[in-house]
């Protein structure tokens, strides 16, 4: 039964995700920003967790800001409370994207690294970007629904 109500929560979510953004997701999954957004470097913002959204309009990262009773405690009245970060690259903007997995099988046993999300995409200037996030699960399909080649 909970996992029922759990099930029909995740799918409302998604819905009312795809109503909000005007955008059908076609992949995604949860993940961990580690480089090249440069609003996010520049703000110290490595190594946050969100989610990895291909959408029909391109890429998503959305970050949900963590809150638990200390952080409450700490931040009341405070206007530097945690907030959400996103970050959305069009899909006419990208170039290329691909999933890089280990595939050596003694790294896989002696490492636990996860697959990396590489996307390469031009800027507002059009120069030529990269953005690199690392990908916990589900991340089939992920890299193939934001090639161009798919547009």
């Amino acid at each position: 039964m909970l996992v029922k109500r759990n099930q029909k929560d995740a799918e409302d979510f998604w819905r009312e995700y795809e109503e909000q953004t005007g955008e059908k997701v076609l992949a995604r999954s949860l993940g961990r920003y580690v480089s090249g957004w440069e609003e996010f470097d520049s703000q110290g913002w490595n190594s946050i967790w969100g989610l990895i959204i291909a959408t029909s309009g391109g890429f998503r990262f959305h970050h949900f800001p963590q809150s638990n009773w200390l952080n409450a405690l700490s931040n009341l009245g405070n206007s530097n409370a945690p907030k959400e970060k996103t970050f959305f690259i069009p899909k006419e903007k990208i170039i290329s994207a691909k999933l890089i997995e280990e595939t050596t099988w003694w790294k896989k046993i002696f490492g636990s690294a996860p697959p990396q999300l590489l996307i390469d995409y031009r800027d507002g200037t059009e120069n030529t970007k990269q953005v690199l996030l690392e990908v916990e699960f589900k991340h089939e399909n992920l890299a193939e629904s934001l090639c161009p080649e798919n547009k």
